[in-house]
């Protein structure tokens, strides 16, 4: 058997050549730790919408969602004590107030049908091929002071929610694609509208 000669197993040349493997191990180790951790993290979609065209999809209800799902709204009223009239109106997006400059639009409508909503959204259609086209009928979920009142609707495959709060209705899903599907060029139903004082002039 050969032997390494006595000038690389003992003194500094040994010590050398331990710490150094010691180093390259806790690296491989600290790397693949690393790799690991970095694969956890969740990535967000990426919406694509035009300049002006559409909704524009926000996140101020994605907080929301937790609670709005566990049925965690604080002092819940039943239907039967609600009335849908509270919030029939028409809604439509920041744009809608621009439209004689040619912006694009979506507005919703929302009038009451028993203990239901019934709604539908709309988009400009006189200078353009409308983006956005949805009919259906959502039932009250619960109301409280931070949350307003909420309705749900199974839309898609998926369930979406209807949020009314200061004059505002924020239309969001767990599951955005579901409303992506009526709406052309990237656009969604998800996102805020402002109530209206007068009917929506389609």
């Amino acid at each position: 058997m050969q032997t390494l000669p006595s000038y690389l197993t003992k003194g500094p040349y040994m010590n050398t050549s331990y710490y150094q493997f010691r180093s390259i191990v806790g690296l491989i180790i600290l790397t693949s730790t690393l790799a690991a951790l970095t694969g956890c993290n969740s990535v967000s979609p990426t919406m694509y919408s035009d300049s002006h065209s559409t909704v524009k999809s926000v996140a101020s209800t994605t907080s929301t969602l937790p609670a709005i799902q566990n049925n965690d709204l604080g002092d819940n009223v039943s239907a039967d004590k609600f009335s849908t009239n509270k919030v029939s109106a028409d809604y439509a997006t920041a744009d809608y107030d621009k439209r004689a400059q040619g912006y694009d639009w979506v507005g919703v409508m929302v009038r009451a049908d028993g203990d239901q909503i019934d709604i539908k959204v709309r988009s400009r259609s006189d200078i353009k091929k409308p983006t956005c086209h949805f009919d259906g009928k959502a039932t009250l979920m619960g109301q409280d002071t931070a949350h307003g009142t909420i309705f749900q609707a199974k839309v898609n495959g998926s369930t979406a929610f209807f949020q009314f709060k200061d004059d505002k209705l924020i239309i969001d899903s767990p599951d955005k694609y579901a409303l992506n599907y009526f709406c052309s060029g990237g656009g969604s139903l998800a996102g805020e509208y402002k109530k209206l004082a007068a009917g929506l002039e389609i």
